[in-house]
């Protein structure tokens, strides 16, 4: 009997997590579907106020991550090009030095890396204020309605948060293939042609249309998921502070995922 009621409250234990799970996601995915639906209607920047706090946080999630994220990924990226390049030449392998950089560090690394710089430097704190407004509304008894909350607090961090992981990516993509020429050919002009047709090669029309889409759903993750997670109340009814490292953790599981998906697109 003592075996049948543990494995009885082991059982109920598990379906109440999975259920709390399942409902977890199920708000993340219905609070990114409204963010969408309202970035996509123009009366969403009707107001002034409105198109003032996008613009503002539009520039706070991009303009003061722009300088260090750049130094860091051409820190990043110049070790890992010196690494494959000096190893595919001790090899004899040097004419497949640049599809492999292209292919590890602009179409993989750079995608990746900047959708948990941008997560961990601005979507997730501004989530976290997110509940923290909640949490005194709550202790105050003032509630305001589930679109006010959307449109005023969460669409335009969302919003900044996808722009700030397309600009990023798109800068620091940039500037690892600039490094690669340049360790590659030097500061020669005459390695252009083939350097070109190098990064073309690699640049196919199914590779760059699985790019794109892996940095944009990339940039929905990061802007959605703790933006979600900032409304979902605890097991109390309140706004607690929910545990940075189980957030992170939620984020990652979904950025691995899409990054599984897109490897399967390429190279399967």
């Amino acid at each position: 009997m003592n075996l049948l009621a543990s494995m009885h409250d082991l059982l109920l234990r598990w379906g109440q997590q999975v259920l709390a799970a399942w409902r977890a996601w199920w708000q993340v995915m219905l609070i990114g579907a409204q963010i969408v639906v309202l970035a996509l209607s123009p009366s969403s920047y009707d107001s002034p106020a409105e198109r003032s706090a996008v613009l503002s946080h539009l520039y706070r999630a991009s303009a003061p991550l722009l300088t260090w994220f750049l130094v860091l990924s051409a820190l990043v990226s110049l070790v890992l090009i010196r690494i494959v390049v000096a190893t595919a030449f001790s090899y004899g392998l040097s004419q497949y030095a640049l599809e492999v950089l292209v292919r590890t560090l602009v179409l993989e690394l750079i995608p990746l890396y900047t959708a948990l710089f941008v997560a961990l430097r601005y979507t997730m704190p501004e989530a976290q204020r997110i509940r923290r407004l909640l949490a005194d509304q709550h202790r105050r008894g003032v509630y305001h309605e589930p679109q006010t909350l959307l449109r005023e607090q969460m669409l335009p961090r969302a919003l900044a948060g996808a722009f700030s992981v397309w600009l990023l990516a798109a800068l620091s993509g940039l500037t690892a293939l600039v490094l690669t020429y340049l360790n590659v050919y030097g500061f020669s002009p005459w390695g252009l042609a083939a350097y070109n047709r190098g990064v073309g090669s690699v640049f196919t029309p199914a590779v760059s249309l699985i790019f794109v889409l892996k940095t944009l759903f990339f940039s929905l993750a990061v802007a959605f998921v703790p933006m979600g997670s900032s409304a979902q109340r605890d097991v109390l009814g309140g706004y607690s502070r929910r545990s940075d490292i189980s957030e992170f953790a939620r984020l990652l599981s979904v950025l691995l995922l899409l990054e599984v998906v897109s490897l399967l697109g390429n190279y399967y």
